[in-house]
């Protein structure tokens, strides 16, 4: 349930509001002062607000200004001032939309709805989550190809870097020698399994803290090599 936060001081308008937003499944909060509307929006998150210009204690270009310092979420300034000129403030100050008094609550509604809409997708495409597993102080950024130990990055090279991460991804299973030289290099693995036993050694120098009591992988004598989950 999307939280929207109304900053307006009179209290007809804003339970108007607030009556046609919760019968569209919101969450709102009112507030009726324009220092305390900011107080709320900084302190707590809203989805969307809605902004009277005209505030006891602060108004709403203020408001919005130090708003936009600090948060992202769409803004909706509503005023009984019909100026472009205020218009354009608002807008400059980053209101995302200005609507003039009187409106239709049904108008309010669809907008919040179109902005809220609209936010939720630029968002998502334009925030992408690095793909990382992260393992008893162990930290693997796939998407940046990058591993640290205890927030300490260590360096790796390629084949290093893809044999730790699918032994990491396949954690409590034993993989022979030659099954990780078909799966990393893939190749048969006559005469060159040397070449897993080499890079396993070479990755335990980097994330052991003791190469000799391995705490992420473990050798099975006989048999190959597991991570331990």
């Amino acid at each position: 349930m999307s939280k929207i936060l109304i900053v307006e001081d009179e209290e007809a308008i804003a339970d108007l509001e607030k009556d046609y937003l919760e019968l569209s499944d919101f969450d709102v909060t009112i507030e009726t002062r324009g220092d305390d509307g900011l107080k709320k929006a900084l302190s707590e998150d809203f989805d969307l607000v809605i902004l009277d210009l005209m505030l006891p204690g602060m108004d709403g270009f203020e408001v919005c200004k130090h708003l936009r310092e600090k948060k992202d979420m769409p803004v909706l300034m509503v005023s009984a001032k019909k100026d472009d000129i205020d218009k354009i403030r608002g807008l400059g100050l980053g209101a995302d939309d200005y609507i003039t008094k009187p409106f239709s609550p049904s108008e309010l509604v669809a907008r919040v709805k179109a902005h809220l809409s609209r936010y939720k997708r630029l968002v998502g495409s334009t925030t992408q989550k690095n793909d990382i597993i992260e393992i008893r102080g162990l930290k693997i950024d796939k998407t940046a190809r990058r591993v640290y130990i205890d927030q300490e990055e260590r360096n790796f090279t390629t084949k290093e870097f893809d044999l730790l991460t699918f032994l990491a991804e396949n954690p409590n299973h034993v993989f022979t020698k030659e099954e990780l030289f078909r799966k990393i290099w893939n190749m048969d693995s006559v005469g060159d399994i040397a070449t897993v036993t080499v890079h396993i050694k070479k990755i335990r120098e980097k994330i052991e803290l003791d190469t000799s009591n391995p705490q992420y992988i473990e050798t099975i004598w006989g048999v190959g090599y597991r991570f331990k989950a």
